[in-house]
């Protein structure tokens, strides 16, 4: 299993985020923890955000990398769909 860990800018808009969508978000970082890399949501990146990858939630994304040496996964943005890749 993987651990999650958020960025600054991360954390700052889960601790803002409505609670409907802080639920959905939790079930996604237990997702992350087991399997980063397959689900239906999952998509890996290219550009600028090449060895990152996004889970969808419906009109939000959350952008992120694993490190395998250390098991982890780290959420480097939550935002939504019209901002994220700016």
């Amino acid at each position: 299993m993987y651990d999650v860990v958020l960025t600054k800018e991360a954390e700052r808009f889960y601790e803002r985020a409505e609670e409907s969508l802080v639920r959905r978000l939790n079930r996604c970082f237990e997702r992350l923890k087991e399997n980063p890399y397959y689900h239906p949501n999952i998509r890996r990146l290219r550009g600028p955000f090449d060895k990152h990858y996004r889970y969808r939630l419906g009109d939000w994304r959350v952008v992120y990398r694993v490190d395998e040496e250390d098991q982890v996964v780290v959420v480097v943005i939550i935002a939504h769909r019209s901002q994220v890749y700016q």
